[in-house]
């Protein structure tokens, strides 16, 4: 057995890759509208094609308390991530799907559950509490788990090491139907936007984010909503199809962006919601690291989506952060400098051209050679250098190709 599945069961989609021995990828799948039916006929064909799996491994979005590292499937395993799916009720129930499926398809092949919230199990207990009652805490075990942390590992480890530096100060932007940013520390989660729930947060394509609780206590005393109908509302109404109030409910970011293009002050105003949250919360993140080396994005919206870093970058300047406009374009050709420049306008003349990014976000160090889809954001980065230091050096804004990890 030579080869291992990497199964993505996202909140609308699955995404499925062969790896190689040596992480090549050697077969693929993608269902963009996936129902959370095991028995779709494309992923039963899929799965029996491939004869020599050594595993096959998992994303599931909520380990909670019990499940903070890679852990072997059994029915006992099964049952717990089924548990949580009142933590995460979009995608509990599709990692089981797809778990079963496969488990159907490839009898004794070993099954690993990866979890999502594991990377941000070590977060500081000031970014991982809620200020609510302890008793209420103890209970319940009320805490801010922290989600997408397959991909904000990934892509954070991956910058570190296209850029040669460890110890970076980055923030990583997983941006798709669902969106979460991490503060990334030397390597280490130090405060992520999602909670408890991936409710908390950014704006998301039909979930609200972060929202006044004391809004939804007035809906349920005085609103006249049921329970069922607020949990409803946040998971799938609310978000950019709220706001953007479409004909047909659309909370897809592209075609909130084309509804705004068209004059639809709804979708404007969904677009602007949007991006406002956005650049507020990555500047949080950045105070959590008190400063900020670089700004990574990735998921569809994150690579697809130009517009939507033009938009975070606009209200970043005072952390030194900007998008030249060329260079942020998916086609475009991207050459760049970097080096320093005074106040008097003197600038190194060190040149480099882009590295590929596979996978998630990865890529190679300059000068190695190789080609990809993936493309740097040329940023321009500032701040002080010492008491008499008053230069501007050239940040970076990465994005990827974001092949393997569902949104």
């Amino acid at each position: 057995m030579t080869g291992s599945w990497s199964s993505n069961a996202g909140s609308s989609s699955l995404k499925l890759r062969v790896l190689g021995p040596t992480d090549e990828v050697t077969a693929a799948l993608d269902i963009d509208a996936w129902d959370g039916s095991p028995d779709h006929a494309n992923l039963g064909r899929c799965l029996r094609a491939q004869p020599s799996l050594a595993a096959v491994g998992h994303r599931v979005v909520h380990g909670g308390g019990r499940f903070t590292r890679a852990t072997v499937v059994d029915e006992a395993v099964i049952a717990g991530i089924a548990g949580l799916t009142d933590l995460a009720p979009l995608h509990q129930p599709r990692a089981v799907c797809g778990i079963r499926a496969a488990r159907a398809a490839l009898p004794g092949v070993p099954q690993v559950a990866c979890v999502d919230t594991a990377f941000h199990a070590g977060l500081p207990a000031a970014a991982a509490s809620y200020a609510l009652p302890g008793a209420w805490n103890e209970r319940f075990g009320l805490c801010r788990y922290g989600f997408h942390g397959l991909s904000h590992q990934y892509a954070s480890a991956r910058c570190a090491q296209l850029l040669g530096r460890p110890g970076l100060r980055v923030v990583t932007c997983h941006l798709g139907a669902g969106a979460s940013l991490a503060a990334v520390q030397g390597g280490a989660s130090v405060d992520t936007t999602m909670g408890f729930t991936p409710l908390e947060g950014l704006v998301m394509a039909t979930r609200s984010g972060s929202v006044d609780p004391g809004v939804l206590v007035w809906l349920l005393q005085h609103g006249g909503l049921s329970v069922d109908e607020l949990s409803h509302g946040l998971e799938h109404a609310a978000g950019l199809a709220g706001l953007a109030a479409l004909p047909d409910g659309a909370g897809d970011m592209r075609e909130v962006r084309a509804a705004a293009e068209a004059g639809s002050p709804t979708a404007r105003l969904a677009i602007e919601v949007h991006a406002h949250r956005l650049r507020r919360e990555i500047a949080a993140m950045a105070a959590a690291m008190n400063g900020l080396d670089a700004l990574v994005f990735t998921g569809g919206v994150g690579e697809h989506q130009p517009q939507v870093r033009t938009e975070a970058a606009a209200g970043l300047g005072f952390l030194g952060v900007a998008i030249t406009p060329p260079p942020n374009c998916p086609k475009h050709e991207v050459r760049r400098r970097c080096g320093h420049e005074s106040r008097a306008g003197t600038k190194g003349r060190g040149g480099w051209r882009p590295r590929p990014l596979a996978g998630t976000c990865a890529g190679r160090e300059p000068g190695s050679g190789d080609e990809g889809r993936g493309r740097y954001v040329q940023t321009l980065g500032g701040g002080r250098r010492g008491p008499q230091a008053h230069r501007r050096c050239w940040r970076r804004t990465l994005y990827s190709q974001h092949s393997a990890m569902a949104v």
